[in-house]
Protein backbone atom coordinates (compact mmCIF):
# COMPACT_ATOMS: atom_id res chain seq x y z
CA UNK A 1 0.00 0.00 0.00
CA UNK A 2 1.60 3.14 -0.51
CA UNK A 3 1.72 6.26 1.42
CA UNK A 4 -1.18 8.44 1.74
CA UNK A 5 -0.13 12.64 0.72
CA UNK A 6 -1.38 15.40 0.26
CA UNK A 7 -0.50 15.74 -3.94
CA UNK A 8 -0.37 19.94 -4.84
CA UNK A 9 -1.21 21.13 -1.61
CA UNK A 10 0.47 21.86 1.58
CA UNK A 11 -1.07 21.33 5.06
CA UNK A 12 -0.21 23.99 8.20
CA UNK A 13 1.22 23.11 11.35
CA UNK A 14 2.35 24.30 14.73
CA UNK A 15 3.02 22.40 17.80
CA UNK A 16 1.06 22.24 21.15
CA UNK A 17 1.94 26.51 21.80
CA UNK A 18 -0.09 27.19 18.24
CA UNK A 19 3.08 29.77 17.24
CA UNK A 20 5.84 29.59 14.65
CA UNK A 21 3.59 27.84 12.01
CA UNK A 22 4.69 26.88 8.77
CA UNK A 23 3.15 24.58 5.57
CA UNK A 24 4.70 21.46 4.38
CA UNK A 25 3.18 18.54 2.68
CA UNK A 26 1.92 15.49 4.38
CA UNK A 27 2.32 11.67 3.99
CA UNK A 28 1.24 9.11 5.99
CA UNK A 29 2.92 5.76 5.54
CA UNK A 30 1.30 2.55 7.07
CA UNK A 31 4.15 0.53 7.12
CA UNK A 32 8.26 0.84 8.08
CA UNK A 33 8.60 -0.15 4.14
CA UNK A 34 6.39 3.06 2.94
CA UNK A 35 8.55 5.24 5.34
CA UNK A 36 11.84 3.97 3.80
CA UNK A 37 10.45 4.53 0.58
CA UNK A 38 9.65 8.16 1.39
CA UNK A 39 12.86 8.94 2.89
CA UNK A 40 14.63 7.02 -0.27
CA UNK A 41 12.68 9.21 -2.82
CA UNK A 42 13.24 12.52 -0.31
CA UNK A 43 17.05 11.83 -0.86
CA UNK A 44 17.23 11.38 -4.80
CA UNK A 45 14.66 14.12 -5.75
CA UNK A 46 15.23 17.40 -4.75
CA UNK A 47 16.67 16.99 -1.02
CA UNK A 48 13.66 18.16 0.15
CA UNK A 49 14.00 18.21 3.73
CA UNK A 50 11.45 15.21 5.82
CA UNK A 51 11.18 15.29 9.25
CA UNK A 52 8.68 13.00 11.46
CA UNK A 53 5.82 14.30 13.47
CA UNK A 54 3.12 12.01 16.33
CA UNK A 55 1.03 13.75 17.98
CA UNK A 56 2.32 17.33 17.99
CA UNK A 57 2.81 18.07 21.72
CA UNK A 58 6.15 19.35 21.14
CA UNK A 59 5.40 22.88 21.99
CA UNK A 60 7.77 24.50 19.20
CA UNK A 61 8.37 23.75 15.87
CA UNK A 62 10.38 20.91 16.47
CA UNK A 63 7.79 18.64 13.98
CA UNK A 64 6.85 20.51 10.95
CA UNK A 65 9.42 21.21 8.08
CA UNK A 66 8.44 24.46 5.76
CA UNK A 67 8.45 23.35 2.46
CA UNK A 68 9.60 20.50 3.07
CA UNK A 69 7.65 16.68 3.84
CA UNK A 70 6.23 15.74 7.19
CA UNK A 71 6.14 12.34 8.08
CA UNK A 72 3.32 11.47 10.03
CA UNK A 73 2.99 8.07 12.43
CA UNK A 74 -0.48 8.02 12.76
CA UNK A 75 -0.67 4.89 11.08
CA UNK A 76 1.58 3.62 12.40
CA UNK A 77 0.05 2.71 15.18
CA UNK A 78 -0.21 -0.65 15.93
CA UNK A 79 0.73 -2.89 19.35
CA UNK A 80 2.39 -5.61 17.96
CA UNK A 81 3.18 -7.15 20.96
CA UNK A 82 2.99 -7.04 25.19
CA UNK A 83 4.55 -10.17 27.28
CA UNK A 84 1.49 -10.08 29.94
CA UNK A 85 4.70 -11.43 32.43
CA UNK A 86 7.80 -9.83 31.85
CA UNK A 87 6.10 -6.48 30.99
CA UNK A 88 7.71 -6.15 27.22
CA UNK A 89 6.01 -4.19 24.68
CA UNK A 90 6.56 -3.80 21.18
CA UNK A 91 5.06 -1.04 19.30
CA UNK A 92 5.03 1.29 16.20
CA UNK A 93 6.22 4.61 16.82
CA UNK A 94 2.68 5.99 16.40
CA UNK A 95 1.33 4.13 19.15
CA UNK A 96 0.20 7.09 21.78
CA UNK A 97 0.93 6.33 25.83
CA UNK A 98 -2.52 5.90 26.25
CA UNK A 99 -2.68 3.48 24.19
CA UNK A 100 -0.07 1.57 26.05
CA UNK A 101 -2.04 2.45 29.08
CA UNK A 102 -5.10 0.62 28.13
CA UNK A 103 -3.44 -2.37 26.59
CA UNK A 104 -0.80 -2.91 29.98
CA UNK A 105 -3.06 -2.14 33.12
CA UNK A 106 -5.23 -5.24 33.06
CA UNK A 107 -2.38 -7.17 33.49
CA UNK A 108 -0.77 -4.64 35.62
CA UNK A 109 1.73 -2.57 33.81
CA UNK A 110 2.18 1.16 33.72
CA UNK A 111 4.39 3.00 31.22
CA UNK A 112 7.82 3.59 33.19
CA UNK A 113 7.85 7.18 32.14
CA UNK A 114 5.34 9.71 31.84
CA UNK A 115 5.19 13.40 30.94
CA UNK A 116 2.33 15.78 31.62
CA UNK A 117 0.56 14.51 28.64
CA UNK A 118 -0.40 10.84 27.72
CA UNK A 119 -1.22 11.97 24.40
CA UNK A 120 2.31 11.48 22.98
CA UNK A 121 3.87 9.07 20.72
CA UNK A 122 6.59 6.23 21.41
CA UNK A 123 8.51 7.90 18.73
CA UNK A 124 8.19 11.34 20.08
CA UNK A 125 8.38 9.95 23.85
CA UNK A 126 12.26 8.58 22.86
CA UNK A 127 13.45 11.58 20.06
CA UNK A 128 12.31 13.78 23.09
CA UNK A 129 13.61 11.19 25.73
CA UNK A 130 10.93 12.53 28.28
CA UNK A 131 10.92 12.92 31.71
CA UNK A 132 7.70 12.54 34.42
CA UNK A 133 7.60 13.20 38.54
CA UNK A 134 9.52 9.98 38.91
CA UNK A 135 13.17 11.34 37.36
CA UNK A 136 14.46 11.06 39.95
CA UNK A 137 14.35 6.64 40.87
CA UNK A 138 13.36 6.04 37.25
CA UNK A 139 15.55 8.27 34.66
CA UNK A 140 13.97 9.59 31.75
CA UNK A 141 12.07 7.47 28.80
CA UNK A 142 14.95 6.36 26.40
CA UNK A 143 16.40 4.51 29.74
CA UNK A 144 13.90 1.67 29.62
CA UNK A 145 13.56 1.55 25.33
CA UNK A 146 15.46 -1.72 24.68
CA UNK A 147 15.89 -1.68 20.94
CA UNK A 148 14.47 0.67 18.64
CA UNK A 149 13.81 0.51 14.26
CA UNK A 150 14.98 3.39 12.16
CA UNK A 151 14.84 4.50 8.86
CA UNK A 152 17.32 5.94 8.10
CA UNK A 153 18.48 9.07 5.54
CA UNK A 154 18.08 7.14 2.46
CA UNK A 155 16.07 4.30 3.38
CA UNK A 156 17.98 1.87 5.39
CA UNK A 157 15.87 -0.22 7.66
CA UNK A 158 18.15 -0.26 11.29
CA UNK A 159 17.63 -2.02 14.65
CA UNK A 160 19.00 -0.56 17.14
CA UNK A 161 19.97 -1.21 20.71
CA UNK A 162 22.03 0.53 23.51
CA UNK A 163 24.41 -2.51 23.40
CA UNK A 164 24.87 -3.24 19.62
CA UNK A 165 24.87 0.51 18.63
CA UNK A 166 25.01 2.78 21.73
CA UNK A 167 26.46 5.67 19.86
CA UNK A 168 23.14 5.93 17.38
CA UNK A 169 20.87 4.83 20.22
CA UNK A 170 21.77 7.33 22.40
CA UNK A 171 22.06 10.09 19.68
CA UNK A 172 18.64 9.32 18.66
CA UNK A 173 17.23 9.38 22.13
CA UNK A 174 16.52 13.71 22.95
CA UNK A 175 18.19 13.83 19.51
CA UNK A 176 14.24 15.50 18.16
CA UNK A 177 13.92 13.07 14.50
CA UNK A 178 17.73 14.41 13.31
CA UNK A 179 19.05 11.03 13.20
CA UNK A 180 16.49 9.25 11.60
CA UNK A 181 12.50 7.92 11.36
CA UNK A 182 11.95 6.21 14.27
CA UNK A 183 9.30 3.38 12.95
CA UNK A 184 9.30 0.98 15.79
CA UNK A 185 10.41 0.14 19.52
CA UNK A 186 10.56 -2.20 22.23
CA UNK A 187 9.62 -0.73 26.11
CA UNK A 188 10.00 -2.12 28.99
CA UNK A 189 6.84 -1.35 30.97
CA UNK A 190 6.68 -0.90 35.00
CA UNK A 191 4.99 -3.17 37.38
CA UNK A 192 1.92 -1.85 39.24
CA UNK A 193 -1.04 -3.45 41.72
CA UNK A 194 -3.42 -0.86 40.84
CA UNK A 195 -4.33 1.63 38.60
CA UNK A 196 -5.03 4.40 41.62
CA UNK A 197 -2.17 6.72 43.22
CA UNK A 198 -1.99 7.14 47.00
CA UNK A 199 -1.24 10.77 47.02
CA UNK A 200 0.22 13.15 49.85
CA UNK A 201 -0.25 16.90 49.35
CA UNK A 202 1.68 19.55 51.29
CA UNK A 203 1.46 23.13 50.48
CA UNK A 204 4.10 25.33 51.51
CA UNK A 205 4.72 28.71 52.20
CA UNK A 206 7.87 30.19 50.15
CA UNK A 207 10.53 28.91 47.76
CA UNK A 208 12.88 27.73 50.44
CA UNK A 209 10.08 25.22 52.18
CA UNK A 210 9.21 24.16 48.51
CA UNK A 211 13.13 23.41 47.52
CA UNK A 212 13.54 21.81 50.97
CA UNK A 213 10.03 19.53 50.79
CA UNK A 214 10.89 18.47 47.53
CA UNK A 215 14.33 17.19 48.65
CA UNK A 216 12.85 15.15 51.39
CA UNK A 217 10.03 13.53 49.60
CA UNK A 218 12.34 12.84 46.83
CA UNK A 219 14.13 10.25 49.50
CA UNK A 220 10.65 9.02 49.96
CA UNK A 221 8.27 9.02 47.34
CA UNK A 222 8.43 7.62 43.43
CA UNK A 223 6.69 10.29 41.77
CA UNK A 224 7.00 14.33 43.23
CA UNK A 225 6.40 17.82 41.73
CA UNK A 226 5.46 21.25 43.03
CA UNK A 227 2.97 23.35 41.18
CA UNK A 228 4.29 27.07 42.48
CA UNK A 229 2.50 30.32 41.84
CA UNK A 230 4.92 32.51 40.27
CA UNK A 231 3.15 35.44 40.51
CA UNK A 232 3.87 35.43 44.27
CA UNK A 233 6.62 37.98 45.55
CA UNK A 234 8.14 38.92 48.86
CA UNK A 235 7.92 36.49 51.91
CA UNK A 236 5.70 34.04 49.50
CA UNK A 237 7.81 33.72 46.67
CA UNK A 238 7.72 30.55 45.28
CA UNK A 239 5.10 29.62 47.56
CA UNK A 240 3.67 25.79 46.04
CA UNK A 241 1.27 23.03 46.16
CA UNK A 242 3.49 19.63 46.67
CA UNK A 243 1.92 16.26 45.03
CA UNK A 244 3.88 13.25 45.80
CA UNK A 245 2.54 9.85 45.84
CA UNK A 246 3.44 6.20 44.74
CA UNK A 247 0.92 2.98 43.25
CA UNK A 248 -1.34 1.89 45.44
CA UNK A 249 -2.07 -1.61 46.23
CA UNK A 250 -4.90 -3.53 46.55
CA UNK A 251 -5.12 -3.31 50.12
CA UNK A 252 -5.41 0.86 49.95
CA UNK A 253 -8.87 0.63 47.72
CA UNK A 254 -12.19 0.89 49.24
CA UNK A 255 -14.39 -2.22 48.83
CA UNK A 256 -16.20 -1.06 45.80
CA UNK A 257 -12.95 -0.98 43.93
CA UNK A 258 -11.05 -3.90 44.63
CA UNK A 259 -13.16 -5.68 42.09
CA UNK A 260 -11.48 -3.93 39.08
CA UNK A 261 -8.32 -2.73 40.38
CA UNK A 262 -7.18 -1.74 37.27
CA UNK A 263 -9.84 0.48 36.19
CA UNK A 264 -8.76 3.15 33.65
CA UNK A 265 -11.39 5.62 31.78
CA UNK A 266 -9.45 7.53 29.89
CA UNK A 267 -10.82 10.22 27.14
CA UNK A 268 -11.44 14.37 27.94
CA UNK A 269 -14.46 15.49 29.58
CA UNK A 270 -14.65 19.22 28.75
CA UNK A 271 -13.10 21.07 25.45
CA UNK A 272 -12.19 24.57 24.85
CA UNK A 273 -13.94 26.03 21.55
CA UNK A 274 -11.72 26.95 18.70
CA UNK A 275 -12.69 30.99 18.65
CA UNK A 276 -11.50 31.91 22.36
CA UNK A 277 -10.37 35.17 23.19
CA UNK A 278 -7.57 36.76 23.25
CA UNK A 279 -6.01 38.01 26.38
CA UNK A 280 -7.79 36.00 28.70
CA UNK A 281 -4.67 34.72 30.29
CA UNK A 282 -2.77 37.73 31.47
CA UNK A 283 -1.29 38.79 34.61
CA UNK A 284 -4.49 39.65 36.34
CA UNK A 285 -6.87 36.54 35.97
CA UNK A 286 -3.54 34.00 36.75
CA UNK A 287 -2.66 35.89 39.71
CA UNK A 288 -6.65 35.57 40.63
CA UNK A 289 -6.27 31.87 39.28
CA UNK A 290 -3.01 31.45 41.22
CA UNK A 291 -4.34 32.71 44.52
CA UNK A 292 -7.73 30.37 44.39
CA UNK A 293 -5.67 27.47 43.63
CA UNK A 294 -3.27 27.84 46.12
CA UNK A 295 -5.97 28.43 48.83
CA UNK A 296 -7.51 25.88 47.76
CA UNK A 297 -5.06 23.27 48.20
CA UNK A 298 -5.00 21.53 52.05
CA UNK A 299 -1.60 22.33 53.97
CA UNK A 300 -1.30 18.61 54.46
CA UNK A 301 -3.20 15.69 53.61
CA UNK A 302 -1.95 12.01 53.99
CA UNK A 303 -3.12 8.95 51.40
CA UNK A 304 -5.23 10.90 48.62
CA UNK A 305 -6.19 7.88 46.24
CA UNK A 306 -6.31 9.91 42.79
CA UNK A 307 -6.72 8.21 39.84
CA UNK A 308 -4.17 8.02 36.93
CA UNK A 309 -5.57 11.46 35.32
CA UNK A 310 -6.16 13.23 37.86
CA UNK A 311 -2.25 12.84 39.26
CA UNK A 312 -0.64 12.51 36.19
CA UNK A 313 -2.43 14.23 33.14
CA UNK A 314 -4.94 16.51 34.40
CA UNK A 315 -4.34 18.88 30.98
CA UNK A 316 -5.92 15.98 29.35
CA UNK A 317 -9.10 16.28 31.16
CA UNK A 318 -9.46 19.40 28.89
CA UNK A 319 -10.04 18.67 25.32
CA UNK A 320 -7.32 21.38 23.41
CA UNK A 321 -6.89 23.11 26.77
CA UNK A 322 -4.07 25.28 24.23
CA UNK A 323 -6.76 27.34 23.09
CA UNK A 324 -6.83 29.32 26.16
CA UNK A 325 -4.03 31.23 25.43
CA UNK A 326 -6.13 32.84 22.05
CA UNK A 327 -4.91 33.12 18.58
CA UNK A 328 -1.47 34.25 19.72
CA UNK A 329 -0.69 30.85 21.21
CA UNK A 330 1.72 30.75 24.08
CA UNK A 331 5.45 30.05 24.65
CA UNK A 332 7.10 27.02 27.30
CA UNK A 333 10.03 27.58 28.78
CA UNK A 334 11.82 24.68 30.98
CA UNK A 335 15.11 24.77 32.38
CA UNK A 336 17.29 22.77 34.13
CA UNK A 337 20.54 23.98 36.67
CA UNK A 338 22.68 21.42 38.71
CA UNK A 339 22.04 21.06 42.70
CA UNK A 340 24.17 23.71 44.39
CA UNK A 341 22.33 26.18 42.45
CA UNK A 342 19.77 26.58 44.18
CA UNK A 343 20.20 30.97 44.06
CA UNK A 344 19.45 30.15 40.40
CA UNK A 345 16.21 28.72 41.05
CA UNK A 346 15.16 31.61 43.45
CA UNK A 347 16.53 34.23 41.02
CA UNK A 348 14.51 32.99 38.37
CA UNK A 349 11.19 33.01 40.50
CA UNK A 350 12.03 37.12 41.15
CA UNK A 351 12.80 37.78 37.98
CA UNK A 352 9.20 36.05 36.71
CA UNK A 353 7.33 37.75 39.55
CA UNK A 354 8.56 41.03 38.80
CA UNK A 355 7.79 41.04 35.45
CA UNK A 356 4.27 40.30 36.51
CA UNK A 357 4.63 36.91 33.46
CA UNK A 358 1.77 35.44 34.01
CA UNK A 359 2.31 31.85 34.07
CA UNK A 360 -0.23 28.97 35.54
CA UNK A 361 0.95 25.95 34.82
CA UNK A 362 4.21 26.73 36.96
CA UNK A 363 6.00 22.95 37.57
CA UNK A 364 9.16 22.54 40.07
CA UNK A 365 11.22 19.19 40.65
CA UNK A 366 13.46 17.71 40.68
CA UNK A 367 15.88 15.57 38.59
CA UNK A 368 18.04 12.35 39.43
CA UNK A 369 21.17 11.10 36.83
CA UNK A 370 20.59 11.92 33.18
CA UNK A 371 21.13 8.98 30.56
CA UNK A 372 23.84 9.09 28.11
CA UNK A 373 21.85 10.40 25.30
CA UNK A 374 23.29 13.41 23.06
CA UNK A 375 21.27 15.90 23.76
CA UNK A 376 18.70 14.74 26.41
CA UNK A 377 17.41 17.39 28.49
CA UNK A 378 17.82 16.16 32.17
CA UNK A 379 21.08 16.56 34.53
CA UNK A 380 20.70 15.61 38.40
CA UNK A 381 19.54 19.05 39.55
CA UNK A 382 16.53 21.41 39.56
CA UNK A 383 13.78 21.76 36.93
CA UNK A 384 11.58 24.50 36.22
CA UNK A 385 8.87 25.34 33.42
CA UNK A 386 6.68 27.86 32.59
CA UNK A 387 3.80 28.75 30.12
CA UNK A 388 3.51 32.01 29.29
CA UNK A 389 1.02 33.81 26.66
CA UNK A 390 3.50 34.28 23.67
CA UNK A 391 1.80 38.13 23.43
CA UNK A 392 2.99 39.05 27.18
CA UNK A 393 4.72 42.21 27.14
CA UNK A 394 8.73 41.99 27.57
CA UNK A 395 8.67 38.47 27.19
CA UNK A 396 11.48 38.12 24.81
CA UNK A 397 13.60 40.18 27.36
CA UNK A 398 12.32 38.05 30.63
CA UNK A 399 13.36 34.68 28.59
CA UNK A 400 16.74 36.91 27.77
CA UNK A 401 17.55 37.28 31.55
CA UNK A 402 16.48 33.58 31.80
CA UNK A 403 18.97 32.24 29.78
CA UNK A 404 21.84 34.31 31.64
CA UNK A 405 20.84 32.81 34.72
CA UNK A 406 20.65 29.52 33.56
CA UNK A 407 23.81 29.73 31.31
CA UNK A 408 25.81 31.11 34.42
CA UNK A 409 24.60 28.17 36.40
CA UNK A 410 25.85 25.52 34.38
CA UNK A 411 22.42 25.03 33.23
CA UNK A 412 20.17 24.54 30.08
CA UNK A 413 16.75 24.53 27.98
CA UNK A 414 14.73 21.87 26.95
CA UNK A 415 14.56 21.35 23.08
CA UNK A 416 11.39 20.08 22.61
CA UNK A 417 9.72 23.15 24.27
CA UNK A 418 12.54 25.48 23.30
CA UNK A 419 11.18 28.20 20.41
CA UNK A 420 13.42 31.36 20.57
CA UNK A 421 17.21 30.43 22.26
CA UNK A 422 19.98 31.77 19.82
CA UNK A 423 22.36 29.23 18.65
CA UNK A 424 25.15 30.48 20.48
CA UNK A 425 23.70 29.75 23.76
CA UNK A 426 22.36 26.55 23.08
CA UNK A 427 25.85 25.19 22.24
CA UNK A 428 27.06 26.22 25.13
CA UNK A 429 23.94 24.69 26.91
CA UNK A 430 24.74 21.38 25.40
CA UNK A 431 28.79 20.55 25.77
CA UNK A 432 28.19 17.23 23.33
CA UNK A 433 26.55 19.16 20.48
CA UNK A 434 29.31 19.07 18.08
CA UNK A 435 29.58 14.98 18.72
CA UNK A 436 26.19 15.28 18.18
CA UNK A 437 26.97 17.23 14.86
CA UNK A 438 29.72 15.05 13.71
CA UNK A 439 27.98 11.66 13.75
CA UNK A 440 24.71 13.85 11.86
CA UNK A 441 26.62 14.64 9.17
CA UNK A 442 28.37 11.47 8.95
CA UNK A 443 24.58 9.62 8.58
CA UNK A 444 22.78 12.35 6.84
CA UNK A 445 25.55 13.98 4.43
CA UNK A 446 23.13 15.82 2.40
CA UNK A 447 21.13 17.17 5.19
CA UNK A 448 17.49 15.33 4.17
CA UNK A 449 16.65 15.04 8.03
CA UNK A 450 15.56 18.53 9.15
CA UNK A 451 13.21 20.85 11.15
CA UNK A 452 12.05 24.49 11.62
CA UNK A 453 13.44 23.86 15.49
CA UNK A 454 16.96 22.65 13.48
CA UNK A 455 16.88 24.95 10.76
CA UNK A 456 17.03 27.81 13.42
CA UNK A 457 19.64 26.27 15.40
CA UNK A 458 22.03 24.92 12.75
CA UNK A 459 21.71 21.31 14.23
Amino acid sequence: MASRTVPGRTVRLTGWGRILPSSAELAEPPTAASASELLRAATGTGHRNVIARGLGRSYNNAAQVGGGVVISTARLSRIIGLDASTGLATCEAGVSLEQLMVAGLPAGWFVPVSPGTRQVTIGGAIAADVHGKNHHVAGSFATHVRSLDIVLPGGELRTVTPQDDPSLFWATAGGMGLTGLIVRATVQLKRVGTSRVRVDTVRTADIDETMAVLAEHDRSYGYTVAWSDSMARGARLGRSVITSGDFADPADLPAAEKTDPFAFRPGARLGVPGGFPPGLINRYTVALANEAYYRKAPRARHGELQTIGAFFHPLDAVMNWNRVYGPGGFRQYQYVVPFGAEAAVRRSFELVSAARAPSFVTVLKRFGQGDPGLLSFPVPGWTLALDFPARTPGLDRLLGSLDELVLEAGGRVYLAKDSRVPPGTLAQMYPRLAEFAKLRAELDPAGILASDLSRRLGL
